[in-house]
């Protein structure tokens, strides 16, 4: 069976940590002195900008907000502040992995299939993420990391996606994106690739058309997932194998 890559988003996919970021942005909102407050359902709307800096300019031109004028300036520093403070709630455990998502990353690692982190964002946050829950050598888990403000357009551009094949030596035919939102399924569907999609708290009302397979998790033995679309119908979990033992078949 041909080893094609993995290649897995961050924010919502790996882990739940939308709220961690929502937290950290609201704290450093504080600390800067703005009368700013991040509700959910407000972030929810956010969160269809990807990345951080992008994402406060965002809220800045189309919700006017008080200082958002006099703020813009200071986008570069409230997202280092607000970097800061989402990787030291990580760093005290503020969020772990969801289902599956360890089981599949090290059943990739020993069977020798390439393994790829495609996200916007920062590097600083991926670090903390992957430590805090695969332990201090969980990078070296991964062949290519592509994240942060390594290209010039973030999802739904395909771009991340481009560079993290690029960076493993591979054409999209090779790889399989694993996602959890819309911008994430439009970018990896625009860079040729086939997206397992697992929903996550912010995204569950998306359409996620067009993806190879939408699951509730990645499934673990004794937590089988619950399959909502396309492929995986019948099989309690996503193994690094069997998702390509899925493409191999939907190609015969």
């Amino acid at each position: 069976m041909k080893r094609k890559a993995l290649l897995f988003d961050i924010d919502g996919t790996f882990s739940e940590t939308e709220e961690v970021h929502r937290r950290a942005f609201n704290e450093t909102f504080e600390a800067f002195g703005l009368d700013w407050h991040w509700d959910q359902p407000l972030y929810k709307k956010l969160l269809e900008v990807t990345g951080g800096k992008e994402r406060m300019r965002y809220y800045i031109d189309d919700w006017a907000p008080p200082g958002g004028a006099e703020a813009i300036e200071k986008i570069p520093a409230m997202h280092a502040d607000k970097t800061d403070r989402y990787t030291a709630l990580i760093d005290g455990g503020a969020a772990t992995l969801r289902p599956g998502i360890e089981r599949i990353i090290r059943e990739a690692k020993a069977a020798g299939i390439p393994v790829a982190i495609a996200t916007t964002t920062s590097l600083p946050n991926i670090e903390a993420l992957v430590k805090a829950t695969l332990g201090p050598d969980g990078m070296a888990l991964f062949d290519a990391i592509a994240g942060g403000d390594s290209v010039k357009k973030k999802k739904p551009a395909p771009d991340i996606y481009r560079l993290a094949l690029e960076q493993l030596g591979l054409g999209p035919e090779d790889g399989i994106a694993f996602e959890d939102s819309i911008n994430g399924l439009r970018s990896a569907t625009a860079a040729g690739l086939p997206s397992i999609i697992t929903p996550s708290v912010y995204t569950d009302d998306q359409d996620f058309t067009g993806a190879f397979s939408i699951l509730s998790d990645l499934g673990e033995p004794d937590r089988p997932y619950t399959h909502i679309a396309g492929a995986g119908a019948g099989e309690p979990m996503v193994t690094a194998e069997g998702a390509i033992r899925w493409l191999t078949a939907r190609a015969a």
